[in-house]
């Protein structure tokens, strides 16, 4: 297991093919007012690849985008919402068909309203990670080793989770809801970036 620190765009093949996990980091939680600063990727092989944008990046990342946008690799996300509005805020990709286990957590853990990674983490793969750099400063000229390994963990467990999820979703009879909630991730994203971050259009009022 690896962690690769690459600068403005991720080398080509360097990713065996098939489904990627997928995550980000931003300077806040607004895409229209905080920049994109980190996109992290893992075909599930072992390593991690973390991609840097620097404050007067031009966001152009050819190998990633061709990664990103590839319709015949699923995207695997921890909250998807989020990271589908901010890459196609910068990077101006729809970066699916999507996987998202929080949402595949909160359809079948019904007994629990705690859906973040690290309790997923713990109660299906056994494993504990730390999110002590989630609030860090992303957009720093230099990473520390700290938020390297809190970013390359952020993917390092998503194609195992998926497996686990999965069984749960087969299980429970949600599959198919999952699935349906999942290609509609990035239409919710989009409405996000068009402003309605908080309102449910389908409410009745």
């Amino acid at each position: 297991m690896a962690v690769h620190f690459h600068e403005e765009d991720l080398p080509a093949g360097v990713l065996a093919d098939g489904p990627v996990a997928v995550d980000t980091e931003a300077m806040g939680l607004h895409p229209g007012r905080d920049r994109l600063c980190v996109v992290q990727i893992s075909d599930g092989g072992g390593d991690e690849h973390l991609v840097r944008f620097g404050p007067k990046s031009d966001y152009s990342a050819p190998n990633l985008k061709a990664v990103l946008a590839d319709p015949d690799r699923l995207k695997l996300y921890h909250f998807a919402r989020f990271d589908l509005a901010i890459m196609e805020a910068y990077l101006g990709v729809t970066a699916g068909p999507v996987y998202c286990t929080k949402t595949a957590s909160r359809l079948i853990r019904t007994y629990t309203d705690r859906h973040g990674l690290k309790e997923l983490v713990r109660e299906l793969l056994g494993t504990e990670i730390s999110k002590q750099q989630q609030s860090s400063d992303w957009g720093a000229p230099e990473l520390s080793d700290a938020q390297k390994e809190y970013a390359a963990s952020d993917v390092r467990y998503l194609h195992q989770l998926r497996e686990k999820l999965d069984e749960r979703l087969e299980r429970e009879g949600r599959a198919a809801l999952a699935r349906a909630c999942f290609d509609f991730l990035p239409h919710r994203a989009r409405l996000d970036l068009a402003g309605w971050p908080e309102i449910d259009i389908f409410a009745h009022v």
